[in-house]
Formats: C-alpha cells, structure tokens, sequence
C-alpha cells in the first residue's frame, strides 16, 4: 500500500459513500497547534490513452453529472479494493471503449487534488489495439470519439478538453510516443 493510501484506522469518519470517504485528519502546524482537516479517501483510479492502428487516440465524450455537461476525456476508472491498476485499466478499457490492447505501458501515477484528495490515478499508454464489445455501466454516458493528435492539441488549447487526468495523460503519451 502507498503511503499515499495508508490506513488511518482511529480518524473520524464524516461521510462514507459507495466509492468514497471523507474524514477528518489532525496535523501540527508551524505554530505547534493542532489543525483539523477534512479529506477525502478514494480508492485510487486508472486513466487510459489508447492509441488506434491509425495513430488517433480513442477519447470518449462523457456525460458528467458533477457539469451537468459532456467533457471530453480518456477512459477511466476507479479501482476495486485490492485491485492491480494494470487490471483496473485493462477493464475500464474495455467496459468503456471495447477495445482490448496488446500493451499496457505505465506513463506516471499522479495524485488528482493533493490538498483534499487522496487519489493515486495511474496513467497508462494503451497500444496494439482490438475492437470488441463495450459494457457501460447503467450510469455511463459515453460516446467514443476519435481524435488526431493535431485535434487534441487545438482542443487543450481552446479548453474544449479541460479534465486534469486527459491533459496530463495525453502530454506524456505523446511524449512517450515522440510526436
């Protein structure tokens, strides 16, 4: 277990939720007094870029009820307790795309809102692509969107992609990728 996701067994519990929980957390601050905190303990996640056989990446255009609006993203997904990232991204590659990869290759775990949030997200670059048959979840509104590197570039640029998890993954795959 990362340090990051170390258990705090005594800490208060002020909401637990399906996925989540926030409790609260002392800390000694530069004065020597004690300082409560609120944070909020999640599982960790994984966060896809697939590569198509034609080079495009595979973003989805994803319903997303905390914006009441579709926010272009990659695939991604919270893990199961005691789940491997590699097979959490393995899944949500397939429940969300359908495609299956060859290659997994880790890019950078990143933690999402360091000051609130204890969230390790995976990164990975999906290659060697197979289609197959998605399995959204009841929830999920998704449509796969396809994407040239030269659209994705003018749509972080004009903030039409402006989820943190896509903009860093999609940067370091196309660094990776040397493009």
């Amino acid at each position: 277990m990362s340090e990051s996701n170390a258990s705090h067994e005594d800490e208060p519990v002020l909401f637990q939720g399906r996925i989540f929980k926030v409790v609260e957390r002392k800390q000694i601050g530069r004065s020597g007094k004690t300082l409560t905190r609120q944070v909020v303990v999640h599982p960790g996640a994984v966060g896809i870029v697939p590569i198509l056989p034609d080079g495009r990446v595979a973003l989805i255009d994803q319903f997303r009820i905390t914006f009441e609006r579709n926010i272009f993203e990659i695939p991604a997904g919270t893990r199961e307790p005691g789940e491997d990232p590699i097979e959490t991204a393995k899944r949500e590659l397939i429940e969300e795309t359908g495609f299956r990869a060859d290659k997994m290759e880790l890019l950078v775990p990143i933690y999402t809102s360091p000051g609130i949030l204890q969230e390790e997200l995976v990164l990975y670059l999906a290659t060697g692509l197979t289609e197959g048959e998605s399995a959204l979840e009841d929830g999920e509104r998704i449509t796969l969107t396809p994407k040239t590197w030269q659209e994705i570039d003018k749509m972080i640029d004009g903030g039409e992609i402006v989820d943190a998890k896509s903009i860093a993954g999609l940067l370091l795959a196309k660094r990776r990728l040397g493009l």
